[in-house]
């Protein structure tokens, strides 16, 4: 049985370096690419006071997504290898070991941080939270 990874994926050279890692480190797993769109950034970047602000969000948000993981595949094809991907919606931390315990994933690795700035320090480190709760193995990626 082969062994399954799971690499959050955010845009950040972080996340890319953590892709890189488990498609190095892991050629014969099943390796799925995950990116949580997380409705707090809807607060943040939606227009005020424009009805559809927060559909517009998402829509964008979604694309974005899409854009990451396609972004994500083609990393894998230079490995000779496919990903399974998945789009969720939440907090991050929570969504990410929520998925990998439902789905039965065997390892977590993840860069070390995508957030930067004043996000970083209101909203935690997200790798900091899915090491404490993940009850498999999690790697961080500097």
């Amino acid at each position: 049985m082969s062994k399954k990874v799971l690499v959050p994926v955010d845009g950040s050279e972080q996340s890319e370096t953590a892709l890189e890692y488990a498609l190095e480190e892991f050629p014969d797993a099943n390796i799925t690419a995950i990116n949580v769109l997380d409705p707090i950034d809807a607060g943040y970047n939606a227009p005020v006071g424009v009805p559809g602000g927060s559909e517009n969000w998402y829509e964008n948000a979604k694309a974005q997504s899409e854009t990451l993981l396609e972004g994500a595949q083609e990393t894998a094809d230079e490995y000779g290898t496919t990903l399974e991907t998945a789009t969720e919606m939440g907090r991050p931390s929570s969504v990410i070991v929520e998925y990998a315990e439902e789905e039965g994933f065997d390892q977590i690795i993840m860069g070390s941080h995508g957030r930067s700035g004043v996000s970083r320090i209101l909203l935690g480190s997200v790798a900091e939270t899915v090491v404490r709760r993940a009850t498999m193995p999690v790697t961080v990626v500097r």
